[in-house]
């Protein structure tokens, strides 16, 4: 992925006002970011635990999405698969990720949900640079390149949905 400037991101947004892009957190740290290892950057809003923000590249340019989910649920034995990057995680690390849909349908209250990393790791998780708390990931036949490009089609497969 290319490095993103603060107004690249708040100029990407398709799921909600201009008003509220403007005042979305966007993090100060852009310039520290491992563009090089991102396929979409993801984060969570410091200040709003139940939001958090996907900006990826796309065919027609940069798309914002605005994402909300609940709280983990906290089993001792539960574990989670993410349908991104398909990494499984203990404890509450894959969330549901609502997005209210794009356009009309999202004014009317209609979204669409993907359960996915909370920490919205998943590019690092499939690159090896980040290990999740179960400490391993499943042994595929997959390619880098393979997973890298399935997790990015499961991504656009989601965003496509906010336009349906």
């Amino acid at each position: 992925m290319r490095s993103l400037t603060e107004p690249d991101i708040r100029n990407s947004f398709v799921n909600c006002s201009k008003g509220e892009a403007k005042r979305l957190a966007v993090p100060r740290d852009l310039d520290q970011h491992p563009w090089d290892d991102l396929d979409f950057l993801g984060w969570r809003d410091p200040g709003a635990p139940d939001r958090s923000y996907l900006v990826m590249e796309r065919e027609t340019g940069l798309l914002g999405v605005t994402l909300r989910f609940q709280p983990a649920q906290h089993g001792y034995m539960h574990r989670s698969m993410c349908s991104l990057c398909l990494t499984t995680h203990p404890r509450g690390g894959v969330s549901l990720m609502t997005a209210r849909k794009a356009g009309q349908a999202g004014r009317d209250g209609n979204s669409v949900g993907v359960y996915m990393c909370a920490d919205l790791a998943c590019s690092l998780y499939v690159r090896g640079k980040k290990i999740s708390q179960s400490g391993a990931r499943f042994e595929e036949s997959l390619t880098l390149d393979e997973q890298i490009a399935r997790t990015t089609g499961n991504l656009s497969t989601f965003i496509d949905k906010l336009y349906v």
